[in-house]
């Protein structure tokens, strides 16, 4: 796994998800965001899968020992767009993969309905599995935060 450098990336800023936010509260090096709504999500190929844009107030942790924001400062959070598609993978892809293949397999042994049930209820120890392995996924997906400067 390769270190992400965050100054270079800013500076180019095409491999970089962006969204302004206020943060919410400050607790034992966990900085709590909450995100604005933003104005690129009406442009965005991927706003119809991504859970950013369908709400109005999200908020999303940030492990940060720096120390150097306050509560209801202005920040923007940023993240690698290589890691928001691959959120979307684990999210959505994979359990539809498990799905229609669950559905196709046990179609051949089962009845349609049943085959129909199964390939609904494999989804709950998928989405189990993915709760108990969340840990692991806040370490690989997390986000940067950023002062806000305005332009």
């Amino acid at each position: 796994m390769q270190k992400f450098d965050l100054n270079s990336e800013i500076k180019s800023n095409r491999n970089l998800i962006k969204h302004r936010g206020i943060i919410s509260k400050i607790t034992n090096g966990v900085v709590t965001v909450s995100l604005l709504g933003n104005v690129h999500c009406e442009a965005c190929n991927a706003k119809s899968s991504c859970g950013i844009s369908e709400s109005d107030v999200k908020e999303i942790e940030v492990y940060d020992a720096s120390q150097l924001y306050e509560l209801n400062e202005t920040v923007e959070l940023v993240l690698q767009k290589d890691l928001g598609l691959k959120a979307v993978f684990w999210a959505y892809l994979v359990p539809f993969i498990v799905m229609i293949s669950t559905l196709i397999i046990t179609s051949i042994f089962f009845k349609e309905w049943i085959a129909g049930l199964v390939s609904l209820l494999i989804l709950i120890p998928y989405y189990l599995i993915l709760h108990i392995l969340k840990n692991s996924f806040k370490k690989v997906y997390n986000f940067s935060i950023l002062k806000y400067h305005q332009a």
